[in-house]
Order: C-alpha cells, then structure tokens, then sequence
C-alpha cells in the first residue's frame, strides 16, 4: 500500500522535469523541486522510497532517517520506472526495495541479524532473504521518514536532538507511529541506534505502537560507526535472548 499517493505522483512529476541526462546528483536532488520542510538549519526533501507500507510485516527496521544516498538511489530507480511506464504502486514498491537501508549498511544489518539468530526465529535460511525472496516478512522505514539535512549534511539524530525542532518532533512522534500501527500483525521493531532507539522507547512508554516488540542494543550499522563491532559484540546476547524470547511469541499466536 502506498501512504500519500497524491504526494508521489507529485514529485514524480517534479523527477520528469528534471533533465534525462541528470546524474541525480546533490546540486539535482536537494532543490526546491524537492524540498519539503525548513526548520533552522535543518531541511527536509521528499524521497519515494518509504511511501510503501507493508502491513503484513513481521519485521520491521528503522533508522533515523534516509541519507542522501538512499535519497539518490530511490530517484534513479524511479526514473527508470517512469520510463518504463510503471503505476505509483510498482514505483513506491520498487524504490523501497532498492533503496531501504541500502549500500553497504544492509549487509552490516544482515550480518548482524543472521549472528542474533533472526533467520531462525523466523524459520528463513538467511536474514538476506529478507530483503529479496521473504520480502514479505519486512517493512523498512526511518523515524523520520524523509532524508534531513543539517546545513547540508546528512542528520544523525543528535544535532539537533528530535525534542528541539518541531519539525522532527511532529514526522517522529506522529508519523513515524502511524505507520507502524498500521502494520496488522505483531512485530519485532528493529531501531538503529540510539537515536532511533530512544525514538521508539519513548513512543511506547507513551501508549503507541502497543503491538511492537523493540529490540533494544542493535548498533547503528553504518560503516560511521566505528563503534559498532564492540557494541554489537557486547549486546549479542541480550540480542539474541530478545529475538529467542520475539519467536517463542509468534509460536503462540
């Protein structure tokens, strides 16, 4: 399902606009074609690629937000969609597929799933079917759906911290619950990062997302942080009682 077909068929108007030969670079992308929202010195642009919903999801990843990466990926994969002649519905689907958590982040994300034990509890023989053959069993998302920048640079989630600017505060904590809620079955809820993590503690101790279990302790898998290898060693077994404890639910129901 798509969340804001109006809005996509937008913006896919403002992407043929753009010349055939563009190469989608930040001096393409990051214009007022594009631009959402101001807030200070923070700025955010559409992206196509989390305007697909899946409902039916077991699984869902979130990161803070969509680096201009994932923002680059997503308008080529829909500019050749729209050259081929696709619906809104095949654009948003395919763009989040190529897109969502993509680049060398996924594989971090896989490998770290696959050591937790996650193909296992969802009886998959590998946390990278998740991302092709079991699609069906994920949903990936950000907390603020679209990219943000921070005077041009891409937002991490700490300057400044979400509480500060409305704008964050409102895609955070209205959005972003909106549309898990919108998944109709129980979910394991994977945050990256403290960010993300705080994000979705606090919307849970706040009533929402009542039917999502949040895996607390992933690290953020960008090849950023460095910290990453010590966190994901010294979290891996809670991770993988959190995940052990998700499967025996799911058993029950």
């Amino acid at each position: 399902m798509i969340c804001d077909r109006e809005r996509l068929a937008h913006f896919l108007q403002q992407l043929k606009a753009l010349s055939s030969s563009v190469g989608f670079t930040k001096s393409d992308l990051l214009t007022p074609a594009f631009h959402l929202a101001k807030d200070g010195d923070l700025d955010l642009y559409y992206s196509p690629h989390n305007e697909y919903i899946n409902p039916y999801a077991v699984v869902a990843i979130s990161g803070i937000t969509p680096g201009f990466f994932q923002m680059q990926l997503a308008y080529k994969k829909a500019a050749q969609l729209l050259k081929d002649g696709e619906t809104l519905e095949t654009i948003a689907y395919e763009t989040k597929k190529a897109a969502g958590l993509s680049g060398s982040m996924r594989q971090n994300i896989i490998e770290m799933l696959n050591e937790c034990g996650l193909p296992a509890a969802l009886h998959v023989e590998d946390s990278s079917r998740l991302f092709d053959s079991k699609r069906e069993l994920l949903h990936t998302t950000s907390v603020i759906k679209h990219p943000v920048f921070y005077k041009q640079k891409n937002y991490t989630g700490h300057r400044p911290a979400i509480s500060r600017s409305a704008l964050l505060s409102r895609y955070a904590l209205t959005c972003f619950p909106d549309e898990i809620e919108m998944m109709k079955k129980d979910i394991l809820l994977i945050p990256l990062g403290k960010a993300a993590e705080s994000a979705c503690r606090m919307l849970k101790k706040n009533g929402r997302m009542g039917h999502a279990v949040i895996l607390e302790g992933f690290p953020h898998p960008s090849g950023a942080n460095g910290h990453r290898f010590k966190q994901f060693h010294e979290n891996k077994q809670s991770l993988r009682e959190q995940i052990q404890r998700f499967a025996g639910f799911l058993q029950q129901l």
